[in-house]
């Protein structure tokens, strides 16, 4: 029996994986749309809000970053799902189960992406904002058209970065009970020694996190405007034929002629 029929018999492979990669994914698509919907405005907020920033708010930034988004970035992930069991319960009815993974995983991702969101924002230009402002542009619009716009690489490249880490973390939710690929791996590459599972399960995690990584790093490309303004630029060729002026020698070679009307002559 060959490599391929060990695999087509394989019931972890031909009845819980499709499973486990629906899983997956939905814990991936669902926390990620979570993320973004909370962590871009808490973002856009720690920014806003900093010193220096369009609103300073020193007291209310200050516990923000430094209380709730740093307290919550150091927490471990699998810490973090076992103390928010009872919340998960709360909210989708269930303790187990990829919509209940989705709790965790939403609370364990959002200050990870607002601090990159900050980041971002942070890189823009401060001449482009004081601009806006001079020529009399609210918070909301320097915001909307000047912040978002220019960070906007810097943006997509967070996202890209957050949904590899759910990947990651959608693994480690699956072994305590979240399902996914990481509860196929441990079910069936862990405790009943399937290697065959543990590396079909891997090689499918590392493809998923290609295909997020490379669609992220297009996106970026695509709505940089600074590339795409290099990028279209050309220079232009030099003319060619009889009516193309000969580039000139420099002055102080031994080949360098007198031009059309000058009085100078060669010694």
């Amino acid at each position: 029996m060959n490599l391929f029929e060990e695999l087509a018999n394989n019931p972890g492979i031909t009845k819980a994986l499709p499973e486990a990669i629906t899983d997956t994914l939905l814990m991936v698509g669902v926390s990620g749309f979570f993320t973004v919907l909370v962590g871009l405005p808490l973002g856009i907020f720690l920014h806003t809000s900093a010193p220096g920033g369009l609103r300073p708010m020193p007291v209310t930034n200050r516990i923000l970053s430094d209380i709730i988004v740093n307290i919550t970035r150091s927490i471990p992930f699998a810490i973090l799902m076992v103390i928010l069991i009872p919340f998960s319960r709360i909210v989708t009815g269930s303790s187990i189960g990829p919509l209940a993974a989705c709790v965790p995983l939403s609370i364990g991702t959002i200050p990870f992406f607002a601090r990159l969101v900050e980041t971002s924002l942070r890189d823009v230009a401060g001449g482009k904002i004081d601009a806006a402002l001079v020529m009399g542009s609210t918070r909301m619009q320097v915001i909307r058209k000047v912040l978002m716009p220019e960070a906007l690489p810097g943006l997509v490249a967070a996202l890209t970065t957050t949904l590899v880490t759910l990947v990651g973390y959608s693994a480690m939710a699956g072994i305590i009970g979240g399902g996914g690929l990481g509860r196929l791996a441990y079910n069936y590459g862990v405790q009943r020694f399937d290697t065959a599972v543990m590396v079909v399960t891997i090689v499918i995690i590392v493809a998923i996190v290609q295909i997020i990584q490379l669609a992220g790093d297009f996106a970026a490309r695509r709505v940089d405007h600074r590339s795409a303004a290099g990028t279209t630029r050309r220079r232009r060729p030099a003319r060619t034929g009889a009516g193309a002026a000969a580039p000139a020698a420099p002055a102080g070679t031994p080949d360098a002629e007198p031009a059309a009307g000058d009085s100078r002559t060669r010694v």
